[in-house]
């Protein structure tokens, strides 16, 4: 059977394959994230397959001695704590190595955040990205934002409950008014999905607080026909973007969302520093 790659709920644990069940309840090994995580999994299942912890801290310790098992025959099942294997987790180098080693690799296909999310943000589908998380402070994240905020396809973010408004708040100074979902507790009980401008789902954050639970965002693409900034706006634009950015920088953000050519905003922005 070779290396596995097992999807799991991200939130009901009914969200599971019978096939997936089958590999797991067969394999020698399932490799996970946290053991603790997948005990409670295995127990609501009846599962008993051996356990071993394979996350970022370790990978590099642990992946030769799973090669070894594999290449003596026995099966491996790879699942992260929640959905599939191989986005956001250490997965990866694991099955790089296995190919180079001519290793037998398949995966079980299943629940996933980033997919369950785009079907119900009500946005465009037939193209998507996959950002992942954002760098966690400001001007990072911007820079981040920035070289994605021309392409054309919905963007899907994963982000910390804690770090919502303030990524919403540069998503929305960064990419312009799009619309976008902020997505969270996806097939639990408290599932919520709220749908809005980006501005306005950033203010009603700010307001709010942080959120519980895990949390995905979906951002519509940059519209064709956007509407180019006035001057006033760009302005303002930039004296936000200065607080945080230097000149250059912060016309190359304001200039993605603005509808302006870089050498005017940054025009503009010499203009207003001159004038602080």
């Amino acid at each position: 059977m070779g290396l596995v790659l097992v999807a799991t709920p991200i939130g009901n644990a009914a969200d599971i394959t019978l096939r997936a069940l089958d590999i797991l309840s067969r394999a020698h090994l399932v490799a996970c994230e946290d053991t603790r995580v997948t005990s409670k999994l295995f127990a609501l299942h009846g599962i008993s397959a051996k356990l071993m912890p394979y996350h970022e801290h370790n990978a590099a310790k642990v992946r030769p001695a799973l090669i070894k098992r594999l290449k003596n025959g026995e099966s491996v099942a790879l699942v992260s704590d929640a959905g599939t294997p191989m986005v956001s987790d250490p997965g990866y180098s694991l099955v790089r190595e296995c190919i180079a080693e001519g290793i037998p690799v398949t995966a079980a296909p299943g629940a996933s955040s980033v997919l369950t999310a785009l079907q119900l943000s009500g946005l465009p589908t037939d193209r998507f990205m996959f950002v992942g998380f954002l760098p966690p402070k400001s001007g990072a994240r911007k820079k981040a934002l920035a070289a994605v905020a021309n392409i054309p396809a919905t963007l899907v973010f994963l982000e910390s409950p804690k770090r919502l408004a303030s990524s919403l708040a540069d998503m929305a100074e960064v990419l312009g008014p799009r619309e976008a979902a902020m997505a969270r507790e996806l097939t639990k009980m408290f599932e919520e999905v709220r749908r809005g401008p980006l501005g306005e789902l950033a203010e009603h954050f700010a307001q709010a607080g942080s959120p519980k639970g895990e949390v995905t965002l979906v951002v519509a693409a940059p519209s064709v026909q956007a509407r180019k900034y006035s001057p006033e706006e760009v302005d303002d634009a930039l004296r936000e973007a200065l607080k945080s950015s230097r000149v250059r920088d912060a016309a190359a953000l304001v200039s993605l969302s603005a509808g302006w050519s870089k050498r005017d905003v940054y025009a503009r922005a010499l203009a207003l520093t001159d004038e602080g």
